[in-house]
């Protein structure tokens, strides 16, 4: 299958991950947030954000509309997949869960307090606080919003840097606004990216 793009650091496949992931070979991690299986929808919000609103009220992620069962192609040497609570009886036990947590001090509102992400890179449990909630922020203040569950590059810089020295490759096979592959470029490693939405 021919790249979508590709530079010396990232390549981005368009298409479906179940197709491409086994024609690829192995990678160091696998750092991935698919959808949930929990139909998620974006909320009208408050209206202080006009580019939020206007580009992803109501938007569906797809794939969302039915539980999420990872296919098994897509897991690597090492694995890091947020959401993982939202499907934990499909993976393996593992102690070394990963939790983000989005309100630093802040008092809860309608956003969730943390994201969790299942993995299997060997360390304890790890707790990673950057502050993300709307548009209140600890980074990418201003820019656009690409996806309606976006994360931060801090925080799959923070997951890469966790996973090790050794990861050289990274897979993210539902890459969303493809932050994965910007904190692989900013690390000077090679990451390869699927996403089925243009």
């Amino acid at each position: 299958m021919k790249p979508y793009y590709q530079d010396e650091y990232v390549t981005l496949y368009c298409g479906d991950c179940r197709e491409i992931v086994p024609t690829l070979g192995q990678f160091d991690l696998l750092l991935t947030d698919p959808p949930y299986g929990i139909n998620y929808r974006k909320g009208k919000g408050d209206g202080r954000n006009p580019k939020w609103k206007s580009r992803h009220v109501n938007i569906p992620i797809y794939g969302d509309d039915k539980p999420f069962d990872p296919p098994p192609a897509i897991f690597q040497k090492m694995n890091i997949v947020w959401g993982g609570n939202n499907f934990a009886s499909k993976l393996k036990d593992s102690k070394s869960w990963l939790v983000w947590d989005k309100r630093v001090d802040m008092k809860s509102n309608d956003f969730s307090d943390c994201e969790i992400a299942w993995s299997d890179i060997g360390c304890v449990a790890r707790v990673f606080h950057h502050r993300w909630s709307g548009v209140i922020r600890d980074s990418q203040n201003g820019d656009i919003v690409l996806h309606p569950t976006e994360k931060p590059i801090a925080l799959m810089t923070w997951c890469i840097t966790l996973a090790g020295d050794n990861v050289k490759t990274i897979l993210d096979p539902f890459a969303g606004s493809g932050t994965t592959g910007v904190a692989a470029k900013l690390l000077n490693r090679k990451c390869t990216l699927i996403e089925k939405e243009e």
